[in-house]
């Protein structure tokens, strides 16, 4: 295949895909939102099984319900008759997943599901299968065929699989009312989590509070700056901010004076600089810098100077 062919074959990938996908949206039943509430309304857990690409699926939604609010387990379909099946409780509620809903499998482990008296939700693209008759609710997961060339690889129906879990965990995560905090909970690592938990003040605690007086001469305020090493410094009247001076302030005043021995902080200073609240999440003092087109942000607790965010630090922490 040449480089044309491939891209050729690649978008129509895609767009068997997508179209498959679209097509879900007039398959929903009430079935869809019986099964939303009775998982809402469930004091079990969500168990999820299926065999091969199907436990697979089941293994990432499994995932995306644990990390918004609705605890779920897999259980493979091969390993259920062998042991597994103890890890349902009466109260839990089963969800299988098989595209053709009759596989040997699936036909020997529904009737065990059944005994234990559980719920049992079928997602399955054949709603006249084995498993769709049996199940007490049916998510119909049809498509027209595969992405695959020989219509056989499981490709577009295992994408609308996944896609009918992901709306299955985005309807209970609105009923929860599951919000950014509950989020960053569940999320505490990476810079995903950061930028849902880490504040200003977790910044500013390990930072230098550079701080100079309106009358602090030219060699001061370069000292100051230099030795706090975050390319600014506060200009503070009875405790007050009233500028700021950055490196950039001082390369102008050279720039536009060959004279600055006699000038003082307040000469050279940016009068009403931008400030962040300390209790501010540190993705918050992003947004003001980029929106700023600034490399610092003093930060303020109970209107009195608390310290100095400098891009850098967001960086470090891995916000951006």
């Amino acid at each position: 295949m040449n480089s044309d062919e491939i891209l050729h074959l690649a978008k129509d990938t895609i767009f068997t895909q997508s179209n498959s996908i679209k097509g879900l949206a007039s398959l929903l039943t009430t079935d869809f939102s019986e099964v939303v509430q009775q998982i809402y309304f469930s004091k079990g857990r969500v168990i999820i099984t299926g065999i091969g690409k199907s436990a697979i699926i089941a293994n990432k939604i499994v995932a995306t319900l644990n990390s918004t609010g609705t605890p779920a387990i897999f259980m493979h379909a091969a390993d259920a008759i062998h042991g597994d099946l103890g890890s349902i409780l009466k109260d839990d509620v089963v969800i299988c997943i098989s595209k053709s809903g009759n596989t040997p499998e699936i036909k020997v482990l529904v009737p065990l599901i059944k005994n234990f008296k559980n719920k049992l939700i079928a997602i399955t693209g054949n709603v006249d299968s084995y498993l769709a008759k049996q199940a007490d609710f049916v998510l119909n997961s049809y498509v027209d065929k595969e992405a695959c060339p020989i219509n056989l690889a499981p490709t577009t129906s295992t994408t609308a699989q996944l896609v009918m879990g992901d709306a299955l965990a985005v309807c209970l995560l609105k009923m929860r009312g599951f919000s950014s905090q509950d989020f960053a909970k569940y999320h505490p690592g990476g810079s995903l989590g950061k930028t849902l938990y880490l504040k200003v003040s977790d910044i500013t605690l390990n930072n230098m509070k550079p701080q100079v007086t309106p009358d602090a001469d030219v060699k001061e305020v370069i000292v100051v700056i230099s030795q706090n090493m975050l390319g600014a410094t506060a200009v503070l009247e009875n405790d007050k901010i009233i500028g700021i001076i950055t490196d950039g302030d001082i390369r102008r005043m050279l720039t536009d004076n060959q004279d600055f021995m006699h000038l003082k902080a307040k000469d050279i200073m940016s009068s009403s600089p931008k400030t962040i609240s300390n209790s501010a999440l540190a993705v918050k003092a992003l947004e003001l810098l980029e929106n700023n087109s600034i490399s610092q942000v003093l930060v303020e607790e109970d209107n009195k100077y608390a310290g100095v965010v400098h891009l850098h630090n967001l960086i470090k922490e891995g916000i951006i």
